[in-house]
Parts: structure tokens; sequence; C-alpha cells
């Protein structure tokens, strides 16, 4: 574990350019690596409001959340030692606003999709040898106030702490067809991968950055599907906590349309990773 030190010389809100290739993803990421690190925080402002003495890094990809994203990023900082906004090309002031109130932001010149945001969050967490990166959206849709039963899972042995919706009543509210094709895709993966998990789908997660330094570089579509099935099949601990998440700021697209497309794309991203990862 890295021991902790004063924070590091990165100002707020500091952008980071990254390229849409992989090569250029990582040759950014290694200059930006002197600006982002697992220290201190800062004498005058509070420490951090959970028990552990892991160095913990949150990562929010972003996608025009100019709304959302300081008040994201304002809640989340009480729980982690450094915050990182990976805004994925943006329209709108998504970036201005996360520069207001970030330690960094990565900034993709073209948009990745989110395989792409989170996978950029991740190299900033290994390079920079956090132990632990939490992810959450930028949207309002995660509780930050949960970070810290996330972490408390890490602290026990887990690798990889999913936030699902299924172990509370979040779900109920969903529309039929939502419920349908969440429980079919957590059903399907469970059932192809002998897994045992409530909510494959869900974007608020924990890992180990040693975990994330193992696991390849995911597909944008079904990046949740890949990474759990991958950390699994390698034998990391994957556990699950409840984490409320309103419907009305869940900022999801899932019609039937979507419902019918996807199954097939799953089994083969399913396919995929069991057989070649």
């Amino acid at each position: 574990m890295r021991a902790h030190g004063e924070r590091s010389g990165i100002s707020p809100g500091t952008v980071m350019e990254t390229q849409s290739t992989q090569t250029g993803t990582d040759n950014d990421l290694s200059q930006a690596g002197s600006n982002v690190s697992p220290a201190d925080r800062d004498a005058e402002q509070p420490a951090r409001d959970v028990e552990t003495d892991l160095s913990v890094l949150a990562i929010v990809p972003a996608y025009n959340e100019a709304e959302t994203v300081a008040d994201v990023v304002a809640e989340t900082d009480r729980y982690v030692d450094r915050i990182v906004v990976v805004d994925d090309a943006s329209t709108d002031d998504t970036v201005e606003r996360a520069r207001e109130v970030a330690d960094g932001v990565v900034s993709h010149p073209q948009n990745m999709g989110v395989g792409g945001a989170v996978h950029t969050g991740y190299r900033v967490g290994v390079r920079e040898e956090f132990d632990v990166v939490i992810q959450i959206d930028a949207d309002g849709q995660h509780d930050p106030a949960d970070i810290p039963r996330l972490l408390e899972r890490i602290d026990d042995g887990a690798d990889m702490v999913i936030g699902s919706r299924w172990l509370n009543d979040s779900h109920k509210e969903y529309s039929l067809v939502r419920r349908a094709g969440i429980q079919f895709f957590t059903w399907e993966v469970n059932t192809l991968a002998d897994l045992d998990i409530t909510d494959v789908t869900s974007g608020f997660r924990a890992y180990t950055t040693e975990l994330l330094a193992d696991l390849s570089r995911p597909e944008n579509s079904h990046w949740a599907l890949e990474q759990t099935l991958e950390a699994s099949r390698k034998g990391y601990r994957i556990v699950e906590v409840s984490t409320p998440m309103p419907p009305e700021t869940d900022g999801s697209q899932f019609d039937f349309g979507t419902f019918l497309k996807y199954p097939p794309r799953m089994i083969k991203t399913t396919m995929k990773v069991l057989l070649f990862r």
C-alpha cells in the first residue's frame, strides 16, 4: 500500500487530453501521471468520511452532464482521496463545470463510449498506484454516501464490489421492459458463467487496482459484462452491496427494441470472454 503524503501539484480541474487510440491514451496518461496521485487531502480540507487506510480514487465518466457533474464531484469528495472526471467529448459545458471542482479532468477529443471512458479512468488509478478505484456516474443516479459500504467490502477482501439495485426495492419503480431486460441479462450471465450476481449492468462499483491492471480493455456496449466475466474467470472475488437508485435519476435508456437486440450480442461477448481471456 502506498503511503499517504501531501497532495501533488495538480490544480483543481487540470485537463489532460487523451487520444482515441489505445497507444495515444497510454502515452498521455503516462504524462498525466505526475498530476494525480493518492496523496493526503490538504490540511484545510476535512478528513475523509470513511474508515479505511486504502488510497481511493473516484472516476466519474461523463457525457453531456453539465447540470449534475459538479454536484456529484462535490458530494463524492468527502469519501475519497482524489477525483478525476473522464469527459467523453461532451458538447455542453461538462468540462468547464468539472474543472471547477475535480482534481483532474481527462478529456477525450472524440467520443469513445462508456467502455472507453471507464477504461481511461482505470488507467489513471493503476498508473498512480491507488489501492482502490470507485466508479460513479456523473448524472446523480448513484448516492456517494454508499461509497463507504463498497469500501468496507474491499477491506474485507473483495476485489470487485457491485452496487446492486436488486438487493433493495429500487428496481420496482422501473418500467416492466427495463426490469425484464436487466433480469434477463443478469440471468444470462449467471447461467453461462456460473455466477450469482443480481445486477450485472450496474455502473456503481469499487475495484482494487490489482484487479484493474489484470483486465483487458472492454468493448463499449458491454463493458460491465466483460469486466465482470473476466474477473470471475481469473478467480477474483466479486461481491454485491445494496445501493438504492431513484428511478427519476437513472439516465439509462432501455426500451423493447433494446431488449430484443442485446441478448445475441451479450451471448457473443460472454463466449468471447470465457473462451479467449
